[in-house]
């Protein structure tokens, strides 16, 4: 487990996939700049019972409070086989857990748990334009803003352009 003064990431319990399958599917609740791609149930169980949704080169945690309340997840998974880098995904579930900084504690444990622990050089973060919150986050993480992807992700019926930003193992773990 990885802890912050108001966060804990931790795996996924089996007792947790009710409650995460229903967040799973509620894409209402993403927002406008979270994927909208859903699993059928057994695929998301299957996954849980095979790997735990834990592998060498992806990973999904459960963000939750003191109290073990689910708040959220977060995952990285490596882009592409060429690139020496894994890409984050985060959300908060609930409305009213949102803007409290609980999505940048866990952006920041999980840089410096991958940054310890994996051989990789980059971490990056793919965000809407118009997703100021996760501009924002990646500023205040200490990611760099490396460019606009033109039209590369596909979302809501039409191609978007994406922001790049990114943060290297020497920008977090001293040499």
């Amino acid at each position: 487990m990885l802890k912050s003064k108001s966060i804990t990431l931790r795996p996924i319990r089996d007792a947790d996939l009710d409650q995460l399958y229903t967040y799973h599917i509620d894409i209402d609740n993403r927002g406008d700049y979270f994927p909208r791609g859903i699993l059928a149930q057994p695929t998301f169980r299957k996954q849980f019972q095979e790997t735990g949704f834990w592998s060498k080169e992806d990973g999904m945690l459960v963000i939750v409070s003191p109290e073990d309340e689910i708040l959220g997840h977060i995952e990285f998974f490596k882009t592409v086989n060429y690139l020496d880098e894994f890409e984050l995904s985060y959300q908060v579930y609930a409305p009213e857990h949102r803007r409290k900084g609980i999505a940048s504690e866990a952006v920041n444990l999980l840089v410096r748990y991958l940054f310890e622990t994996k051989q990789v050089n980059r971490i990056r973060l793919v965000i809407h334009p118009d997703n100021l919150a996760s501009r924002r986050l990646a500023e205040k993480c200490g990611f760099r803003h490396e460019g606009t992807a033109r039209g590369a992700w596909y979302n809501r019926g039409s191609h978007q352009d994406v922001e790049i930003y990114a943060i290297l193992h020497r920008d977090v773990i001293a040499s």
